[in-house]
């Protein structure tokens, strides 16, 4: 990045991410119910539902950073930002959260050991991403990350039980934003597009 500069290192990065983004997810598609079934909750009344809700709160914390779009896109220069509003009031690394929270839904309802293997592989590099995370923010913003990261916490709603985090009054208005809309709309568009990932993915036989 320190070579070709912030928005060339992004479109290389894209180059390089979303093919393999996409043929791991039509493996993991093609291969959720490899391994041994360790349990089988899919007839449950409500883990259909729980699965849902559960993958749609995740995303909220998942995408917490797609706040400006055009930096997604690159169009706008990519950034390291340090942001206290919205879902990072609630925990300081609120992608992990979302992954956590995504992994227990998806593996209480596959209970494959693939899926068990999945799941401890993505939530490792994402907790290894809190400390990461926070020393990339230390080393760019010195004091001002010191005092985010006093102000928050890594645990949910920690920071806020404990006082150390004060909601304002207009707090859910923080939640009004283009990114929070589409996270709303990609989601359900997702879920209706479920069958057809599944026989997209059935087709390459990855």
């Amino acid at each position: 990045e320190q070579i070709v500069g912030a928005r060339v290192w992004r479109y290389i990065f894209a180059l390089v991410s979303l093919p393999l983004a996409f043929s791991s997810i039509v493996y993991f598609i093609n291969h959720r119910y490899d391994g041994i079934q360790l349990w089988d909750f899919r007839l449950v009344p409500g883990m259909h539902d729980f699965v849902w809700w559960s993958s749609l709160v995740s995303f909220f914390f998942l995408y917490p950073s797609t706040f400006n779009l055009l930096e997604v896109a690159a169009v706008d220069k990519p950034q390291l930002h340090l942001w206290e509003t919205g879902i990072t009031r609630i925990t300081r690394h609120p992608q992990m959260v979302g992954q956590l929270i995504w992994c227990v839904a998806h593996t209480a309802y596959l209970g494959t050991s693939f899926m068990c293997a999945t799941s401890a592989m993505l939530c490792a590099h994402h907790l290894f991403a809190v400390w990461n995370g926070d020393r990339r923010l230390q080393e760019k913003f010195g004091d001002r990350a010191a005092i985010i990261r006093e102000r928050t916490s890594v645990i949910p709603f920690a920071a806020i039980l404990s006082g150390k985090q004060q909601l304002p009054e207009d707090f859910l208005q923080e939640f009004l934003r283009l990114p929070y809309l589409v996270i709303i709309i990609g989601s359900i568009g997702a879920y209706f597009a479920h069958p057809y990932m599944q026989a997209g993915a059935a087709l390459l036989k990855w």
